[in-house]
């Protein structure tokens, strides 16, 4: 079972990404091109797992992190993989 504090914290992202979008002047183009960027980044990173030997699973949090997020939320789920 899902901890509340988790579905509480992905509507507190979605919120405050929502918000930042929504001061652009196209907030749809700049949600869909921070989410493409992010699962672009997650791909190339899938990709290249042989060779960089970097890997990240491929669960609900870190698609969630990469689309809504983006490129910087990659970098912050590959860095708590790193500490963690």
């Amino acid at each position: 079972m899902t901890e509340w504090w988790i579905w509480g914290g992905m509507a507190a992202c979605l919120l405050v990404i929502g918000r930042c979008a929504a001061r652009q002047n196209h907030p749809f183009r700049a949600l869909l091109a921070g989410a493409v960027c992010g699962l672009g980044a997650l791909a190339i990173l899938a990709v290249l797992e042989p060779v960089t030997g970097v890997a990240l699973p491929l669960n609900r949090f870190t698609v969630f992190t990469a689309a809504v997020l983006g490129v910087p939320g990659v970098t912050a789920v590959l860095i708590l993989q790193l500490l963690l």
